[in-house]
């Protein structure tokens, strides 16, 4: 099982998609997905090389690499408001900035704030229990 669907918990570790499940992962803008949830998502999932964010296959890339929390916090606005027009898809919420980008749960957590509305976005376990 993937995820915990009364908690809206995303797993740790997710190997495999249903037909209506995103990927959601942090990239680069440059969208060069070389490692981490980036390479998984581009190797397993259908990200777009050259595609560092939005939509794309099962996968959807929020930018973390460029900058700070400021930075990123638009992208993140970005990615809840398109969550919220479709929801008939299930998006899964990888610790997103907090492998290669160098960023902790804490500082990352907050920008999901508002996702805890959106019944369709399942977040990892440590934003949640931060958020909560």
């Amino acid at each position: 099982m993937k995820k915990d669907e009364t908690k809206r918990v995303a797993s740790d570790i997710i190997t495999d998609l249903q037909k209506n499940e995103i990927f959601v992962f942090g990239s680069n803008l440059s969208g060069h997905h070389l490692g981490g949830a980036a390479r998984t998502a581009y190797n397993k999932f259908g990200a777009v090389w050259g595609q560092g964010v939005g939509l794309h296959g099962q996968t959807y890339a929020i930018p973390t690499m460029h900058g700070g929390i400021d930075a990123i916090q638009p992208y993140v606005e970005e990615f809840i408001r398109f969550a919220e027009k479709n929801p008939n898809l299930k998006f899964l919420v990888t610790r997103i900035g907090c492998g290669i980008a160098g960023f902790e749960d804490k500082e990352i957590a907050p920008l999901f704030k508002k996702a805890l509305q959106a019944k369709n976005i399942f977040l990892p376990k440590t934003f949640l229990d931060l958020l909560e």
